[in-house]
């Protein structure tokens, strides 16, 4: 099979690319974590990059990645009440927007 040649591109697109290899496949991977919100057990399959920013946030607001998820699904779970990865890696996202 032929390699596809992609177009080649500037600015913070191309940066990202960049760092996009084989030594980030780590990020890549998705991982589950077992978290209580309420007192209820659940199960969130987020990819690591995801779970590195979490981790982040929790250490810079003093709390557990635990907790945090638990405020994100009291906040956000209004906008995706089906979907709290989803409601997850917005808030990511958006963190990263805001403090990158």
């Amino acid at each position: 099979m032929e390699a596809v040649q992609l177009p080649m591109t500037s600015g913070a697109l191309s940066r990202m690319f960049e760092l996009c290899n084989l030594e980030q496949e780590p990020e890549y991977q998705p991982e589950k974590r077992s978290v209580r919100i309420h007192g209820h057990s659940t199960t969130i399959r987020l990819e690591r990059a995801f779970w590195n920013v979490l981790e982040h946030i929790a250490r810079e607001e003093r709390e557990t990645v635990g907790s945090l998820i638990g405020r994100v699904h009291d906040h956000c779970m209004v906008a995706n009440d089906k979907n709290l990865s989803s409601c997850l890696r917005v808030v990511c996202l958006k963190y990263m927007n805001l403090n990158g």
